[in-house]
């Protein structure tokens, strides 16, 4: 996995579909290695930030660039909060990804098999995805993600709709994955999870990111009044 200094670089980012604004002025760089949550209230912007670091959205205006290049790179990857299952085994749903980027077959299907291992799955490769519970789809997500080898993982709402113990499984896989030497740029409305998982928040209010700051910080101490009352329960 590569690691760049400043992977990602979003510069007067701004997202408007059919002219009413999502985004505004957003200045933001990710640097390789870091575990970084966005936080913010329903309907403040996160997911749209997501998928535009992401390129599965392009922006009004401004620009995204990858490792310095306006191309989005191959080695990324994002996981949502109700994965795709396909009509397929466990072992073929994560062996994909590989397939769409040209690995041949005998290496995308020993790779699948180790990701599924890793992410405690790997009894089930030949079971079909779709009868699996949620947190077994969204570990199978997870496993389609890390055998891309990503350098950067996206996660969106990732255990929105688990139960704990299904959530903490997702963390622990999170955090291996971020071990691996993959930065993990997140979406959570979970404050536990954001306490345990992230080096740094970024705060996002009304489409502007009004405060980023070390994680330990901004639960000690949030910097903006609109990230303050947050934290207070006053914001959805």
């Amino acid at each position: 996995m590569t690691d760049p200094i400043f992977p990602l670089l979003l510069t007067d980012v701004g997202f408007a579909p059919n002219g009413v604004p999502l985004l505004r002025d957003i200045q933001l760089s990710i640097a390789g290695g870091a575990r970084t949550v966005i936080l913010g209230a329903n309907g403040a912007g996160k997911s749209v930030l997501m998928r535009l670091m992401h390129g599965l959205l392009a922006p009004s205006s401004g620009r995204v660039l990858w490792n310095g290049s306006a191309i989005r790179p191959a080695a990324q990857a994002l996981v949502f909060q109700r994965p795709v299952m396909l009509r397929r085994s466990t072992l073929e749903n994560v062996a994909y990804g590989l397939k769409l980027r040209g690995e041949p077959k005998a290496l995308r299907q020993a790779r699948a098999a180790a990701a599924l291992a890793r992410v405690g799955l790997g009894h089930l490769a030949e079971r079909p995805a779709r009868v699996l519970s949620g947190g077994e789809q969204q570990r199978i997500a997870l496993a389609r993600a890390w055998a891309l080898e990503p350098s950067i993982l996206f996660l969106d709402e990732p255990t929105a709709s688990l139960d704990p113990n299904a959530a903490r499984e997702v963390e622990r896989i999170v955090t291996e994955i971020h071990h691996a030497g993959a930065t993990i740029v997140m979406t959570t409305h979970n404050l536990g999870q954001a306490r345990r998982l992230a080096d740094e928040i970024i705060f996002l209010h009304q489409g502007r990111i009004t405060e980023r700051t070390p994680a330990a910080e901004f639960f000690r101490q949030p910097a903006s009044p609109e990230a303050a009352a947050y934290l207070a329960g006053e914001l959805p």
